[in-house]
This record gives structure tokens, sequence and C-alpha cells, in this order.
């Protein structure tokens, strides 16, 4: 149950109310936002939430079993703070949100109806409807350990160990010619062998993609040109002579973990569990029903 402030609680009692939702949302990177569906700006907390977003929302959802609590807020793409190209660039994933009821008349009368973060976000043609989850959503998330063969690290943290600033195991390059939407020839890696930044990183250091982070899907070597393919296209086009800095990747086997890091000792996986070969298994007469090592 909410407490509401006395001057708020008696604006309500008046029966004819000035509210309006607003919306304070804070990215990833620490950028944060004001949004109301009021008219004009209201601000508080240091905060100015502008009418400008095109920012409505619908009913609150709410329930007393562990479901996750929703609200929809829709909005336009051609906002100047709200792109679409910043929408597909995951700049708003699980981004913190704060959704507050104000008496806009005073901005002083208001009161935080939830806290939770943006969810699903789809898309039409000249708008988009951002999710916002309750805080229960954490409830859904897995947390622990993977019982399985590879290794559930990511490559370069704590639990790895492997220094991904390492010259071994890092590289900068330059676009030289695009040859789809996300696969490129590179200069710069001449030194290093087909398949070694496989599963690994790129991160853009000019151009239209300048500071942003890409999967790495392939990376092959023909006449000592490398070639890369991303796992995805990037929302921004790539251009010839666009730079890049380059992390090496992992399989997450130990064999590579082995060979190609030396970093056995941190290997976070259980390499030894039985397989689907020995859940599909049958008796035969050739033996093999000992008891030893398969």
């Amino acid at each position: 149950m909410k407490t509401l402030s006395p001057a708020l609680q008696a604006h309500l009692d008046e029966g004819t109310t000035t509210l309006a939702w607003c919306w304070r949302i804070t990215r990833a990177d620490g950028v944060a936002f004001g949004f109301t569906d009021h008219d004009r700006t209201l601000a508080f907390d240091g905060t100015d939430f502008e009418p400008e977003s095109g920012l409505t929302a619908s009913e609150v959802r709410s329930g007393s079993d562990l479901w996750v609590d929703a609200q929809d807020a829709e909005g336009v793409l051609t906002s100047d703070r709200i792109s679409e190209t910043d929408i597909l660039d995951g700049r708003w994933d699980n981004a913190e949100v704060e959704v507050w009821r104000v008496n806009w008349a005073e901005s002083s009368q208001r009161a935080l109806m939830r806290r939770g973060a943006i969810g699903q976000i789809r898309r039409g043609r000249l708008a988009f409807v951002a999710e916002v989850r309750s805080l229960a959503h954490v409830l859904g998330q897995t947390v622990g350990r993977t019982f399985q063969a590879t290794c559930d690290a990511v490559l370069g943290d704590a639990r790895c160990g492997v220094d991904l600033d390492d010259p071994a195991f890092k590289g900068a390059g330059a676009v030289i010619d695009l040859l789809r939407d996300r696969a490129f020839t590179a200069s710069g890696l001449s030194g290093f062998t087909s398949g070694w930044f496989t599963f690994g990183t790129i991160e853009w250091s000019s151009g239209a993609n300048a500071g942003r982070r890409a999967e790495v899907l392939g990376h092959d070597v023909t006449d000592g040109i490398a070639i890369l393919a991303l796992l995805e296209a990037p929302v921004r086009p790539i251009a010839e002579g666009d730079a890049f800095t380059i992390r090496a990747g992992c399989d997450k086997r130990i064999e590579t973990c082995g060979t190609k890091f030396a970093n056995t000792a941190n290997f976070r996986g259980f390499p030894h569990i039985p397989g689907q070969d020995a859940v599909l298994r049958y008796a035969t007469k050739d033996g093999g029903h000992e008891g030893s090592v398969l």
C-alpha cells in the first residue's frame, strides 16, 4: 500500500484532478531522460520531463502473485530523444525506469508508482511500444552456474583471468572493402591466423559505429588479407576506412582453453560429464560394460 503526502491526498479528495504520468529512464550508459504525457515540461528532482517525447501510458497491470507486473509506454519514432536507431542499437535495453503520478499544477505533489526496467520493445512503421516491467522480472532470471561440458565464464572476466589486452589476443585494423552488410575485408591483422578472432568482439574506434561493440562470427585469412563476419549487421552501416580494435574469441572448449590461452587451470566447465552418447548407449556383445572410462 502506498502512502501519499497530505497535499497530494487532499488534491485527490477534491474530485477534480490535474494528474499526469512521468517517466524517468536511466540507460545502462548512465544517461537519464525524463518524459511525460502532459502537454508542457514538468521538472522535479533535477530532471526535466519533456512532452515532446510523444509518450502515452496504458493501464497498469498488477496482481498479488509472482507474475511480472507491466505497463506499456507508447511513443513516436520521430522523437529526437528516442530514435529507431537507438532502439535497434540496444541503448534502451533493460534501462531502469521510475513511473510517477504527478499533479502537473504543483509538481511537489507526486507519488512514485513503481520501479522497473524496459522490457520488450515492439516497433512499427511510425511508433514503438515499450514494456515497463516491474522488479519481479528479476525473479525469472537464471542465477548460479550451469553444469555443462563447456566453460560458462566470459572470456577475459575475473573468473577466466585471460588478459585480452595482451598483444597476442588483441589487434587493430581498418575496413578495406565491404563484402556484405556484416562482412568485410580488413587490414592490420596479417599477424593472426585464421579463426583467431572467431567468437571474439570488435569495438569500432571511428566511423558511424564508433564506440559500439559487436560479436565476431567468423575470421578467415585469404592471401594475407583478413575477412571478418559479424554475428549481426550493425544498425549504422560500415564504411571503408572504419577503424576498430578486435579481441580474440573462445569456443568454450577445454582444448581451446589449453592450446590457445594456456588457461586450463581456470577452465569453468565440466568436460568429463557424460554426453548424449552415454545416454543413448545400448548393450552390445563387443564389451565396454566393465565400468571403465568411456
